[in-house]
């Protein structure tokens, strides 16, 4: 259990990190030494490991019921954070619960008790006033993203779990924008302010303008990827409706893509995601939901095909490229005749090459039919590719492993003819299926 500099220090190993950054190291005194901490820190610096190390240190071993509550706004940031306490190693359970799945899944989880509880307001709401676990053994309360977290659980949510947590000590709230007003019932009294805000790296970020000849964007867009190659980036849209029109004119002009919004069903969500992280495509096609709390690679660009009605949510878009110690590049599209809002500042306008710099993507996604639930590790996974499906290790690409199935990257010009030879075969004691995503 991470009591101890010498446990903090395994833990970190098993992340692959080094050290501490100086906000981290600060957070960590701040939230072991006072009661209500808010820490505010740019997307990206590491605010989960900051406030997780701390929490491990307040849970007692010998205690079976939930210790730890985390509320996040978004299923994306519970199953991300599920999935960092898990690569921790600590020793203590921790499980994800959120809207867009079963019911029957949480009970099912649930039946072994957590330590720490993840969950978006609604769907934890239901479980506290179904009593289907005690709360009364919560002593450290986590809302991450408290801004928006606050806003989902406008309808009461929030609230009515505050009236079923009457032990707690420790409060921390975690934000990446300021001025948010905090709720009484969140009893953050005499609460510690950590402000990294300020020290944002925005000199990082270029800012270019690209002027579109028409009020229609779309040409215009495909130039700018064209030009722009095969790095990865997100394209920014207001609304669904624009989404899909605009993924569906990206299909018409071979552009590989995802996309990412509020209106699709979980699992279409996560295999977006799955995607960009593996390679298998480069642009994610995205509402502002993408802007903060989920966990994809850095951006070497993002683009505002369509300008948010706020600063803050743009400022939120910013903060996907150019992120830490990275560069990146933010571009705006400007329709013909289309005026910026105010808070859009003046920037470089952008001259396109006429050359199609883009190429097809050279991995593509298989999915497995087998997961961790199936006692099957990445290492079963890899042998599989390698033994029967006869790849070299530069064949096989990023594997992701869940609870009931894996997602491995492979070259798309291999991939048909291994869902073919490895469908049906047996990976461990299960026969699964291998197909295309």
């Amino acid at each position: 259990m991470a009591n101890s500099i010498k446990e903090q220090q395994e833990i970190l190993e098993k992340l692959n990190i080094y050290a501490l950054n100086p906000m981290q190291e600060e957070a960590l005194e701040a939230i072991k030494n006072n009661a209500n901490t808010i820490l505010l820190s740019p997307t990206g610096t590491g605010k989960t490991l900051a406030f997780l190390l701390p929490l491990l240190e307040q849970l007692e071993p010998e205690c079976t019921e939930v210790q730890a509550l985390i509320i996040v706004p978004s299923r994306e940031l519970a199953i991300q954070i599920e999935q960092v306490i898990r690569n921790m190693g600590s020793g203590y359970k921790a499980n994800a619960i959120y809207g867009g799945r079963a019911i029957s899944k949480d009970k099912i989880e649930l039946k072994h008790t957590p330590a720490i509880l993840i969950g978006t307001p609604g769907r934890l709401s239901d479980h506290f006033e179904q009593g289907r676990f005690t709360t009364e053994y919560i002593k450290t309360l986590v809302i991450d993203e408290f801004d928006i977290s606050i806003e989902v659980g406008a309808g009461g949510e929030m609230e009515t779990i505050m009236t079923y947590l009457p032990n707690i000590s420790k409060r921390i709230l975690t934000s990446a924008t300021q001025g948010t007003s905090i709720p009484s019932y969140l009893k953050m009294n005499k609460a510690i302010t950590l402000n990294w805000l300020k020290d944002k790296p925005s000199s990082k970020l270029t800012l270019k303008t690209v002027l579109s000849p028409s009020k229609n964007k779309h040409n215009t867009l495909v130039d700018l990827l064209n030009h722009l190659g095969n790095d990865p980036g997100i394209v920014f849209c207001n609304k669904k409706d624009s989404i899909d029109d605009l993924s569906e004119f990206l299909e018409k002009k071979n552009i590989a893509h995802t996309c990412f919004h509020a209106g699709m069903e979980q699992r279409d969500r996560d295999r977006a995601l799955i995607k960009l992280r593996n390679g298998s495509v480069s642009i994610l096609v995205a509402s502002d939901l993408v802007s903060r709390g989920i966990d994809i690679p850095e951006m070497k660009f993002i683009i505002h095909y369509e300008i948010p009605d706020s600063y803050e949510l743009y400022t939120h878009r910013n903060g996907r490229t150019a992120r830490v110690d990275a560069k990146g590049t933010a571009y705006l599209i400007k329709g013909d005749r289309e005026v910026f809002p105010e808070f859009i500042e003046k920037s470089k306008v952008e001259t396109l090459s006429n050359n199609e710099n883009r190429k097809p993507p050279f991995w593509t996604t298989l999915f497995i039919s087998g997961g961790r639930k199936d006692k099957i590790s990445k290492g079963d996974v890899a042998g599989l590719f390698f033994k029967l499906g006869e790849l070299n290790t530069d064949q096989l690409g990023v594997i992701e492993l869940k609870q009931d199935c894996a997602f491995v990257a492979v070259p798309a010009s291999m991939a048909d003819e291994l869902a073919k030879k490895l469908n049906n075969t047996k990976l461990k004691k299960k026969n699964v299926r291998v197909t295309l995503i």
